[in-house]
């Protein structure tokens, strides 16, 4: 087999999965710096690969000129251009195995993650002994390498460092001895955001205490319009996302001191840049893998399961069985205070 010098990651989405791709591939790239990463992602989310050094992004058209097997296969004659050696399918969806074949047809070798959907399965049902800590995401991308014949380790400072802030970022993320808390309050799936009365709590609490100085995270026009309420009604709080894009948002991320989000992309985001990243879970369970990167245990808040004994109820939150409409109540907004202000105290 000969050596690979250029080798294509696959890692299309979702925000969070591509996000925490980061730490192992910044792991990858000190380790093997002579080797050349191509990624395979979607347009938006290039920014999150900037700061990795020999990491260059191949946009997938997935709804445009790549679309259908057709598309793919235009895409395998981009990427076969590229001279590519090795694919690391981080994925493995219907898109990459149509990939994979046509790779494989041109002897490229290609290695595809364990996504463990059995001990996923598993875990969900409750059966004896499936109740268990899962291998992190994070593992499980490090594995396909290794499996392409790379000693990979990824440490915990596996991070990437702070972005460069323009002046509107600058502006946005203020002056003055505040430390300052991003709160990203939404999630994709129901079962997975804490209710929206209780976070207001803990913004309001936050706010009064004039300690902190609190950006929040949203996107689409009814989570912006929420935000926007927020920002109006307390003083220390500002609607990043109503400011800036994608890539001035991640700038200030990597700036905060502090990240309050859910079982979702923003709390990945955080993590990547080694900011103090706390996350609230509902009806999913860190035992599926996907705790942010490097995160202790502590600053995973749960709900409650002698109350709610069959969470995790799914592994993406998309399931919430009747009666579990209200398992994130169980996390108090006083437990998310003290967490925050043990943290922003060290």
């Amino acid at each position: 087999m000969k050596p690979i010098k250029h080798l294509l990651v696959i890692r299309l989405s979702a925000m969070g999965d591509v996000a925490m791709s980061v730490p192992v591939l910044k792991a990858f790239c000190n380790q093997y710096p002579d080797i050349k990463v191509t990624v395979l992602t979607k347009a938006f989310f290039k920014p999150i690969f900037s700061q990795l050094p020999n990491v260059d992004v191949h946009i997938a058209g997935v709804k445009g000129n790549h679309k259908g097997v057709f598309g793919l296969y235009r895409l395998y004659k981009e990427l076969k251009s590229k001279k590519i050696d090795a694919v690391a399918d981080l994925h493995r969806v219907l898109r990459s195995t149509v990939l994979k074949v046509f790779f494989r047809f041109g002897g490229v070798q290609f290695v595809r993650i364990d996504k463990g959907r059995a001990e996923k399965k598993a875990l969900v049902n409750g059966k004896a002994g499936g109740f268990r800590q899962l291998r992190s995401t994070h593992n499980r991308y490090r594995q396909v390498f290794v499996q392409l014949g790379f000693e990979l380790e990824v440490p915990k400072n596996s991070v990437v460092p702070t972005q460069p802030m323009s002046d509107k970022t600058k502006q946005v993320f203020g002056e003055g001895q505040q430390q300052v808390i991003a709160i990203a309050p939404f999630a994709a799936f129901k079962g997975k955001m804490y209710p929206l009365d209780l976070m207001k709590v803990v913004v309001s609490k936050l706010n009064a205490s004039n300690a902190y100085r609190i950006l929040l995270f949203g996107g689409g026009e009814r989570e912006l319009k929420q935000l926007s309420l927020w920002e109006g009604a307390y003083q220390n709080v500002t609607n990043a996302s109503r400011i800036l894009n994608f890539q001035e948002e991640l700038s200030l991320i990597s700036h905060v001191d502090l990240m309050l989000a859910m079982d979702s992309g923003n709390g990945h985001l955080a993590a990547m840049y080694g900011v103090p990243t706390i996350t609230l879970w509902g009806v999913t369970h860190p035992f599926a893998g996907f705790a942010p990167f490097g995160q202790p245990q502590e600053n995973s808040l749960l709900a409650n399961r002698k109350e709610f004994p069959a969470i995790p109820t799914s592994i993406y939150g998309n399931n919430m069985p009747e009666g579990y409409e209200k398992a994130m109540e169980t996390i108090a907004p006083e437990t998310i205070l003290n967490r925050i202000t043990e943290l922003t105290n060290k």
